[in-house]
């Protein structure tokens, strides 16, 4: 793509990288350029080390975007994802801020009991049980896990990204974006209740709507091509 009208970058979930949009640039306006946030410790970047706090994850993503700036910036994150995204568009100016599976930094507390997003202080959790919670919310294949040596691979990413989660702290006084907000989530997700979602609209004096897919907390997956339909038709996307 030579000149791109607007770019679009993605940031996926704890223990996620760039093939969960390998995707999305055939089904997206064809001036709209897909860049995704590749952390640390995974895929193509395996031998670095992990990231497990979000102001060095930020920076680094800031850092990295900051030469892209001469074309608009949508962001777009799903659950650990929206809430980098959240903070890098605490940071620079973008176009617009489109949130997947995820609540507002205010109301983290609310999501299910047991919750490793809940970010209680209750310390990590054991092999085990994050396996288990990982396998609560889908978007992996169980059979990576009864591997030992597939597990000893993936656990670390998703255990360093799962404790940036459970560490992470909004502002006390985070700066209100101006840009428009866009929540996007799955109705069947325990973790993303429909109230709790809506309470983006809190964080921009911008325009704020919520759109709702049948599904889990992986709702983006089983219903790709209705999602990606929904991102092209939204002002900030198909509008240059």
């Amino acid at each position: 793509m030579e000149q791109p009208r607007v770019r679009l970058v993605c940031f996926a979930h704890a223990g996620g990288g760039p093939s969960a949009f390998r995707t999305w640039p055939a089904s997206l306006p064809s001036d709209v350029e897909v860049l995704v946030v590749r952390y640390p410790g995974r895929q193509d970047r395996v031998t670095e080390p992990c990231l497990d706090r979000m102001e060095p994850m930020v920076e680094a993503v800031t850092e990295a975007l900051a030469p892209l700036r001469d074309r608009p910036l949508v962001l777009f994150g799903h659950s650990m994802g929206a809430w980098i995204a959240y903070e890098v568009a605490q940071r620079m100016p973008v176009r617009a801020l489109l949130v997947s599976g995820q609540v507002p930094p205010s109301r983290r507390n609310s999501a299910r009991p047991g919750s490793a997003r809940r970010g209680d202080g209750s310390g990590e959790l054991s092999d085990e049980a994050l396996i288990e919670e990982v396998k609560r919310l889908g978007g992996y294949d169980a059979q990576l896990f009864e591997d030992p040596e597939l597990r000893d691979l993936v656990l670390p990413p998703i255990r360093a990204d799962f404790t940036l989660v459970r560490n992470y702290r909004a502002g006390r006084q985070p700066s209100l974006l101006g840009c428009p907000v866009r929540a996007f989530y799955g109705e069947d997700d325990a973790d993303t209740r429909a109230d709790d979602v809506d309470a983006w609209a809190e964080v921009t004096t911008g325009p704020f709507t919520a759109h709702r897919f049948p599904g889990g907390h992986f709702y983006l997956a089983d219903h790709e091509a209705a999602l990606l339909r929904e991102l092209s038709s939204l002002p900030e996307v198909s509008c240059a």
